[in-house]
């Protein structure tokens, strides 16, 4: 898992946990952003074994867009199947305000940037037509109905940042059929895909997009309501992953 803005309580729910800091493991990345911890935190959620990446390295804090490469890679190498990413987002759709949760359905690489320019062979070629595992969606849908939760879907639009979307770029993303906007995940779960990771997508809305709300968009903003709502989200996220251990293509 990859802890975003409003889900590192999820790491209170791990058992026999144990945290390794980032500065210890050759490539992974130094967030530099309010709110993340630069550590794995490995342990068990029930009878599932996982791995949480406590903090990532976002496009834009240096331009470079594979930094979070190396740690993607090192997962898949420690036996890792699924990778479960989350973020805080802004909401496009009136139907899921702030506090909701999002299962991402596909995405939309606005900036058009890949992590994997500068990698050799045919396997840079991924086809990313099912990104986010349809099972694992399956999956993720199940255990909400079960929980009584309420889990939009939609589609989550990459915007590089640091600032926020101005209210004319909101308009075309929905118009593209956009349903959420963050300035993260895109370029794991491509990253993901050419490593042969499984990949589940999870979003937090954390405001309304500009324009959409006469609230002045600010990152404190987003830690406030992520903060408010991560108890949930962290909840949620840690009974989807423990149920994974149910499914017969994570057994096998």
């Amino acid at each position: 898992m990859v802890l975003g803005s409003g889900w590192s309580d999820a790491a209170l729910q791990v058992q026999e946990g144990v945290a390794i800091p980032y500065e210890e493991l050759p490539g992974f990345p130094r967030p530099k952003v309010e709110g993340h911890v630069a550590e794995v935190l490995v342990g068990r959620l029930g009878t599932q074994r996982v791995a949480m990446l406590r903090g990532r390295a976002h496009t834009y804090e240096s331009g470079d867009c594979t930094g979070m490469n190396a740690a993607l890679r090192s997962l898949k190498a420690w036996g890792v199947k699924v990778l479960v990413l989350t973020n805080a987002s802004g909401s496009l759709r009136a139907h899921m305000p702030a506090g909701s949760l999002m299962l991402i359905t596909d995405h939309i690489n606005a900036p058009q940037r890949s992590p994997l320019i500068g990698e050799q062979g045919s396997e840079r070629f991924v086809d990313m037509s099912h990104a986010y595992d349809p099972e694992l969606r399956a999956h993720a849908m199940k255990v909400a109905q079960r929980s009584q939760l309420a889990l939009g879907q939609g589609v989550y639009v990459w915007a590089l940042g640091p600032q926020f979307e101005t209210p004319a770029e909101i308009r075309m993303f929905a118009a593209w059929g956009g349903d959420a906007v963050g300035m993260s995940t895109v370029p794991e779960t491509i990253a993901a895909r050419h490593a042969g990771l499984r990949v589940m997508g999870l979003a937090l809305m954390t405001n309304m997009a500009a324009g959409l709300s006469a609230e002045a968009l600010t990152h404190a903003l987003t830690l406030q309501q992520a903060k408010a709502s991560g108890e949930r989200a962290a909840r949620f996220l840690a009974e989807v992953v423990a149920g994974m251990s149910e499914l017969e293509s994570i057994r096998s």
